[in-house]
């Protein structure tokens, strides 16, 4: 196994903000030809002393956890922020650790998919092992934190794994599809009629030339969303989509396995597991552009009429530039984990 550890910009943080490259197992041979071999960004806060909890920090769509340790002093990251807070003793200390689950497609949702990989293992058994094994954590004291993307997989990794991860929370994660991602879907197909209507052709050109112009960015989703939620060994692109090309009508049967993963749904299935949570937050923005607050809203009064105990919060805003709700989270989430 190849391993190695790097400084990230070390005179710019009071810690030590590691870049541990990681080879993984699960990831190696993946469908996509993805990297196997990984960096790592792993944040330990200053003076650290005796063992800390650990937070595990989930980008969104398109993002990387690399960028969470941007030191940049007009655009710093998340990592970065909360960096000056401890060092001010401002938020309580711990181990932050920031995985890139990036793919060809965009993203990979934290789940297993044999159209992308194993990410959700990736994450819960690979990471965990290696952040455990190479650093002085608090047994069992590990918490998962995301936005968008990032937030779904806050989400789903509780609910796989409530020992693993006893406390989540989610920023503007997807929940309530027919709201977030069906709205979409038109704009998606509208973005293959320069590609003669062909998913593949689009992939084609957008592997030699990644753009997110136009409508873009509504293809490349529904593609990605497509190879986490149903994919399809037997399929031409590994995968099938839940929607027709020429008339933009819901595929049931695809449809349905999207809906397997959504809050919403999921919720219900794994309620034990999320009742058993130390703490489980979920907040959105009120004027989300993708209408998430009000799958905020639906998740919530569900999860209040499965007794999950739960907080959940609106802040004014959208969807985009909220990464300062990280900073607001963190204490919380550390103080739950018995800092």
């Amino acid at each position: 196994m190849t391993e190695s550890v790097h400084l990230r910009d070390a005179s710019a943080f009071a810690g030590r903000m590691e870049m541990r490259l990681f080879e993984s197992a699960s990831l190696r041979a993946n469908p996509l030809g993805d990297p196997h071999l990984r960096e790592v960004p792993i944040y330990l806060p200053p003076g650290a002393h005796g063992p800390l909890p650990v937070l595990f920090l989930l980008s969104g769509f398109t993002g990387r956890g690399q960028a969470m340790t941007e030191t940049h002093p007009w655009k710093r990251g998340v990592i970065a922020d909360y960096d000056r807070a401890v060092a001010a003793d401002k938020a309580p200390p711990a181990i932050l650790v920031a995985p890139d689950c990036f793919t060809r497609l965009g993203g990979s949702q934290y789940v297993n998919s044999s159209a992308t990989g194993p990410y959700r293992d990736y994450v819960a058994r690979e990471l965990v092992q290696l952040v455990d094994d190479n650093y002085d954590t608090l047994p069992g004291r590990r918490g998962v934190l995301g936005k968008s993307s990032g937030g779904f997989g806050a989400l789903h990794l509780a609910m796989q794994h409530p020992d693993i991860f006893p406390v989540a929370a989610s920023i503007s994660g997807d929940c309530a599809f027919d709201l977030g991602h069906v709205n979409s879907f038109p704009a998606a197909l509208r973005g293959l009629l320069e590609h003669d209507g062909e998913p593949a052709r689009f992939l084609d050109a957008f592997y030699e030339r990644p753009s997110l112009d136009g409508d873009g960015h509504a293809l490349i989703d529904l593609l990605a969303m497509s190879a986490c939620y149903s994919p399809n060994a037997d399929a031409p692109l590994g995968f099938d989509l839940p929607v027709t090309l020429d008339t933009c009508e819901l595929i049931d049967e695809v449809w349905q396995r999207w809906l397997a993963f959504d809050p919403l749904r999921a919720c219900v299935e794994y309620a034990p597991a999320l009742r058993g949570l130390e703490l489980l937050h979920i907040e959105c923005g009120q004027r989300d552009d993708f209408h998430l607050q009000y799958g905020l809203r639906r998740l919530a009064k569900r999860l209040t009429e499965l007794s999950v105990p739960h907080t959940c919060e609106e802040f004014p805003g959208g969807h985009f530039d909220i990464n300062h709700r990280y900073g607001l989270l963190l204490p919380r989430l550390i103080a739950a984990l018995g800092a």
